[in-house]
């Protein structure tokens, strides 16, 4: 038995102390981009990110919409692995079909489709157009157009054809498959079109660009793409059955994958990344773990982890430290990891990003982690707040919410990340499922974390993320600080 001399401390146990804020300290000017993936210490990392947001491996948070809107925001999503491989390459593919600027028709009907019909298809999707084509599928005949303003469900019957409403496509700008970006966007303001769709010389429906996604563009301006400029997507996979997981995700496109694992100190993890590594090389980035100390991160990192996640017990609807008295506070984590990677680093001349998976329940709790050591963040409460999250919304007690569950709770059934003594059921909950306030978009709670993060890094005297860290000055909370921060916050 060994006794760490340390109180495990969690995120919201400590204070950043302000240093001096110079010119140079201004919103333009500060670079939250973050590094995905090993790489030479000097040298760039291969898969960047200018936002460091990615979306947690979870039913409940990363659907292929949720993937479009983040990776437009500058973050990553990561398609979760609870379900067989064969949807979830799916998934994968529905994300990369989306250039950036142009979309993967998703919302489609048939003109011989009733009002009532296209009406409930909105609502459920949460749109407010959906394209029409011969035979309701992303790539058929295009037919028409028709929104949430072409008909009003109490003034029109429900029972009436959506032909008896759309736009007819004769009546439409449309523009050919080799329209650039440039020249849609120029298309869409001259005619003051809220979409452009794309159609081939035969009819037939190829993509769409909307007026938003040019508004998002010109907002954010460092979306996640490849050199293919398709949006940039990530997958996780287990240590069960990756041999036929893995080349399906990488036949699907996905740009990183990750292993999902409530303990990633394990001899599985490592077989699973050596499967990589004997074949794919370097062609195939993966991330590894959770893991809570130096000796778990230097573990994967040896075994070939492109990044490694940390944090044990620490989420919002996690239950391990309860149901099996593992983990550490997510503070103490960190502090452990990071000193490790940077030995690694120093070491090997390899540097291995960190992930913090966890204990995050406000945005200045993001800015500790980064403080701390974290290269990226991920986030599966934050998202499930959001409109582009699958979870349903639902209205209880007066206020709407978002449906939120757990991987490792009875409704998520996943054996593969929480399996128990080699069975193929869970045998107890390592998480529960519950609801989450709804938030509304995705792009302006991005937008308004971004803006918290760049003030504290100018209070704190810092213009990048890796200076942020290295300066970094945090002072532990007492407890009479702590009740003084909740008191504040009542007040408000």
């Amino acid at each position: 038995m060994k006794i760490l001399d340390e109180v495990s401390r969690t995120l919201n146990e400590f204070l950043l102390v302000p240093s001096l804020t110079t010119a140079a300290c201004t919103p333009d000017n500060i670079d939250l981009s973050a590094p995905l993936v090993r790489h030479r210490v000097g040298e760039t990392s291969p898969i960047r990110i200018a936002t460091p947001l990615t979306s947690a491996i979870m039913g409940a948070v990363s659907s292929p919409r949720l993937a479009i809107a983040l990776a437009q925001c500058g973050g990553l999503s990561f398609v979760h692995q609870n379900q067989p491989y064969a949807e979830q390459a799916a998934m994968v593919e529905a994300v990369k079909r989306h250039k950036a600027g142009f979309r993967f028709s998703d919302i489609n009907i048939k003109p011989s489709a009733t009002l009532g019909e296209v009406s409930a298809l909105l609502e459920s999707a949460e749109r407010d157009v959906a394209v029409v084509t011969d035979d309701g599928s992303p790539h058929g005949l295009f037919v028409g157009l028709i929104s949430t303003d072409d008909f009003h469900p109490r003034r029109h019957g429900l029972d009436d054809s959506v032909a008896s409403r759309m736009r007819a496509a004769a009546d439409l700008v449309t523009a050919p498959p080799s329209v650039t970006l440039s020249e849609a966007n120029t298309l869409i303001w001259d005619h003051r079109l809220d979409v452009l769709p794309v159609v081939d010389a035969a009819g037939l429906l190829h993509s769409i660009v909307l007026r938003r996604d040019y508004e998002l563009h010109k907002r954010f301006r460092n979306e996640s793409i490849d050199a293919d400029k398709r949006f940039r997507v990530g997958a996780g996979v287990n240590t069960h059955d990756y041999r036929e997981r893995i080349p399906a995700l990488v036949e699907a496109g996905a740009d990183l994958l990750c292993i999902d694992s409530s303990d990633g100190y394990s001899v599985w993890q490592a077989e699973t990344l050596g499967f990589v590594r004997e074949n794919y090389g370097d062609d195939v980035r993966i991330g590894a773990g959770n893991v809570v100390d130096g000796r778990g991160f230097r573990y994967l990192a040896e075994a070939g982890a492109d990044f490694v996640k940390v944090g044990i017990g620490g989420g919002s609807i996690c239950t391990t430290r309860e149901q099996k008295g593992i983990g550490r506070g997510q503070a103490s984590a960190l502090i452990d990891v990071a000193a490790e990677r940077d030995a690694y680093a120093r070491e090997t001349g390899v540097y291995v990003p960190l992930c913090c998976d966890g204990g995050l329940l406000t945005d200045s709790h993001m800015a500790i982690a980064f403080a701390l050591g974290a290269d990226f963040v991920m986030l599966g409460r934050y998202f499930a707040r959001f409109d582009e999250s699958p979870s349903p919304l639902v209205h209880l007690g007066g206020q709407f919410l978002k449906e939120y569950w757990g991987e490792g709770s009875s409704r998520a059934r996943n054996v593969s990340r929480y399996e128990h003594g080699g069975g193929s059921r869970l045998t107890f909950e390592e998480g529960v499922d519950g609801y989450v306030p709804y938030a509304g978009s995705l792009y302006d709670n991005v937008d308004l974390t971004i803006a918290k993060l760049k003030a504290t890094m100018i209070s704190c005297g810092a213009t990048d993320l890796r200076g942020f860290h290295d300066g970094a000055v945090l002072v532990p909370v007492s407890q009479q600080s702590f009740l003084q921060n909740s008191a504040e916050i009542r007040l408000r």
